[in-house]
């Protein structure tokens, strides 16, 4: 069974090491919601769907949210994985979250690695990404040979703060991994999704483990709360499939993107991946 998240009652602030507070960008990388709801939209196109963050900054969203109102998340024996209870961290004190006034630049000021999903029960985790800060080297060696580079140079010059990762596996052969990649500002991040991933109706930044044929995931389902805090763009290999299986997706909420993996041989099922897509874009709302 998957919980609702809850906020955490606060507690002392998060040493400085691990989630510094980033430099306020300059006046002019600001916008106001509405600008923010206009480029997400224009992102994605008309065959990506742009959903709202799934969890308010309070999180009081989250916790009246009843299971059926969630994708993915409707019934006990639709295939489910069953993830701990989850609960949004505390902040620092006197630090907002990401989206709400006064936080111009959408920043995520908790720790991000408290921030990823953690693995549902029955998995292996991967000792590799185990919840911790990865290299840009690890992160990029998601994607195919030939665009590691022009990855890891785009990194390099956003400057980009942290990369966290979590990987497991499941009973059933599906390998997850979940990266969160943190930048100085919602523009920054934005940035790098339109100008080096290049989402529509596929990226243009292909995963190694899906080289071909990508498309828009035709089964996901945007939430009913489209706030426009987040931008939710969902794909899967498109036939002739191989051996394995690829499902992705990317999350872009304030100054964090996520990129979200499953692969399984014969087939990535679609139920526990939209599962994992809201879960973590919930945990970034």
């Amino acid at each position: 069974m998957t919980e609702q998240i809850r906020p955490n009652p606060p507690s002392p602030a998060a040493p400085a090491e691990h989630d510094p507070t980033p430099a306020p960008a300059p006046a002019a990388a600001g916008r106001s919601g509405k600008r923010r709801v206009l480029k997400a939209v224009a992102r994605w196109t008309a065959a990506v769907l742009v959903c709202g963050g799934l969890g308010a900054g309070t999180a009081y969203g989250i916790t009246s949210m009843e299971r059926t109102d969630v994708p993915g998340l409707a019934t006990e024996s639709d295939g489910r994985w069953d993830y701990p209870r989850l609960a949004l961290p505390a902040l620092p004190e006197g630090s907002p979250r990401p989206f709400t006034t006064g936080n111009r630049h959408e920043i995520h000021h908790a720790d991000l690695r408290e921030l990823l999903l953690p693995a549902p029960a029955g998995a292996t985790v991967d000792k590799e990404l185990d919840g911790g800060w990865v290299s840009t080297a690890r992160y990029v060696s998601e994607y195919v040979e030939d665009r590691r580079t022009a990855l890891r140079q785009a990194l390099d010059d956003s400057a980009v703060r942290h990369i966290a990762a979590r990987g497991w596996t499941m009973p059933d052969g599906t390998s997850s991994r979940v990266y969160l990649l943190r930048f100085n500002s919602a523009d920054m991040a934005d940035d790098y999704m339109d100008r080096k991933i290049e989402g529509g109706l596929s990226p243009g930044a292909a995963l190694a483990s899906a080289p071909d044929e990508v498309g828009v995931d035709e089964k996901w389902e945007s939430g009913s709360a489209a706030d426009g805090r987040s931008a939710v763009s969902v794909y899967t290999e498109t036939k002739p499939i191989g051996p394995e299986h690829t499902r992705q997706a990317y999350v872009v909420a304030g100054d964090t993107v996520a990129l979200i993996v499953h692969t399984r041989k014969g087939e990535a099922l679609s139920v526990p991946f939209h599962q994992t897509v809201v879960l973590q874009n919930q945990l970034l709302g």
